[in-house]
């Protein structure tokens, strides 16, 4: 009876809300709090555009989190990075919800890299809401930019901006797609630990402080930890690298809510020249 009430309180207060909350995916950053607006690869796609203009080989990655573990609540995420001649092209898809109320991404990116120093990326985003109960299904467009950088060695910082137009989700309400600023870096101490921290900001809601860990302890096994505030989050994860493929898996823990563990797998597509190299 507890969880049925308790199930019933977060549909509540998610349906009211009922914004197109930007869901952080990949379990590599969930383990660090996803703090990640610095952080480049495939999974760029959906935290910071910009990252995708480092990348220099295909890849492809899908994403799963049993939110607080009620299925209901679960967000389930796909990505793909391309890079071309001239840039980095990168497609999205999030998911949130169930048959009842559901939320939908559908991002198409393009990041450019101006040296090894600096990128800049951008977004569409096309964004639906589902309500069961004859309300229908609302769909939205808003856009996303962003910059990395690289001032010095071993320091990166991002920059993310999310709907900056201010994108309406209902005329009769006045409500509106949120705007989220996001700014962070990371500092590799060494080959073998990255310190990444970012500090969020919703227009409408208080700032999010997010700090995380990365370990390699060895080439093929990554340990992560990570905190935020506003909610208090902790978060821990580990990562396996088997050449073209990562699996990660993590899982945020929430003081009131409990656990929502997170699974993560990557393909990248290695070039034989790179891969003869590195074998």
């Amino acid at each position: 009876m507890k969880r049925i009430l308790f199930f019933m309180l977060l549909i509540s207060i998610i349906a009211a809300k009922a914004d197109n909350e930007n869901f952080s995916i990949g379990a590599r950053s969930s383990g660090m709090a996803n703090a990640s607006v610095s952080l480049n690869d495939v999974w760029s796609a959906q935290q910071n555009q910009a990252g995708l203009g480092f990348l220099h080989n295909s890849a492809a990655g899908v994403y799963y989190e049993n939110r607080f573990l009620l299925k209901e609540l679960s967000i389930r995420g796909a990505v793909v990075a391309v890079p071309v001649k001239g840039g980095t092209f990168g497609l999205c898809i999030t998911n949130f919800g169930y048959s009842s109320y559901s939320e939908n991404k559908y991002s198409l990116s393009f990041a450019k890299s101006f040296g090894n120093k600096l990128s800049a990326g951008i977004a569409m985003d096309y964004l639906t809401t589902k309500i069961a109960e004859g309300y229908g299904t609302k769909g939205v467009f808003a856009a996303e930019f962003g910059l990395q950088a690289k001032p010095i060695k071993r320091l990166n910082i991002g920059f993310h901006i999310y709907n900056p137009t201010r994108t309406k989700l209902a005329d009769y309400t006045n409500e509106r797609i949120p705007t989220i600023i996001k700014l962070g870096a990371d500092y590799n101490f060494s080959d073998a630990v990255i310190l990444a921290v970012e500090t969020d900001k919703d227009i409408s809601q208080k700032a999010i402080f997010k700090a995380g860990i990365e370990y390699k302890v060895v080439k093929e096994f990554y340990l992560r930890i990570g905190i935020a505030t506003n909610p208090t989050l902790s978060s821990f994860g580990f990562g396996l690298n088997l050449k073209n493929i990562k699996i990660d898996i993590s899982t945020n823990y929430h003081q009131v809510l409990g656990f929502s563990p997170q699974i993560g797998l990557t393909y990248n597509v290695i070039k034989k020249k790179e891969a003869t190299i590195n074998d």
